[in-house]
């Protein structure tokens, strides 16, 4: 029987392709930083539902309403942002998010043109980054990946991979530029 917090694990290992080969090299949870924004409503709310037990009005369910659509929202996007998961495989790499529907987005490696690194002031401090994805499409569901943490070896990892599986010409593939002298 599954517990109850069963639906929060969006069970990304089912989508790894076995059978062919495919090894799952490694699971990114969001960062705990981007859960700030989501805990701080849920502490305001959570604050403001107490305090409207003080009114005895039909201004008291104004008072506790309010409060707890905003606990409900923090919740939601707290659950939301624990079922964002980035994978990287030995053949591609992929995205399950989603709390009611669920959405998967992958892109094989032999896809991946280009990863840009964004590490904002912040990010450096707290240890997160975002990855941007280029490839040969135009548009993709797998594009920009937020709030990876470490993401300087989940980058070194994915130029690892790229290069154990023959694509690139070594580690520096990913990011890098050629000067052939013209």
């Amino acid at each position: 029987m599954a517990g109850p917090m069963e639906w929060l694990d969006p069970r990304v290992e089912r989508y790894v392709l076995v059978e062919d080969g495919e090894l799952m090299r490694d699971e990114v949870v969001r960062h705990w930083a981007a859960g700030i924004w989501p805990i701080t409503r849920l502490c305001i709310g959570l604050w403001f539902l107490a305090s409207s037990f003080v009114f005895t009005s039909w201004f008291f369910w104004v008072a506790m309403l309010l409060p707890l659509g905003v606990v409900a929202q923090a919740l939601w996007r707290l659950a939301d942002q624990y079922r964002d998961r980035f994978v990287v495989t030995n053949q591609k790499v992929y995205r399950v998010y989603g709390t009611i529907s669920q959405v998967r987005a992958s892109m094989p490696l032999t896809r991946i043109l280009d990863i840009t690194v964004d590490r904002p002031f912040i990010g450096r401090i707290l240890g997160y980054g975002h990855f941007v994805f280029e490839s040969a499409a135009q548009d993709q569901g797998l594009r920009e990946i937020k709030w990876v943490p470490e993401i300087d070896e989940r980058e070194r990892l994915i130029q690892r991979v790229i290069h154990e599986a023959g694509l690139g010409t070594g580690p520096t593939t990913v990011n890098s530029t050629k000067d052939d002298g013209t």
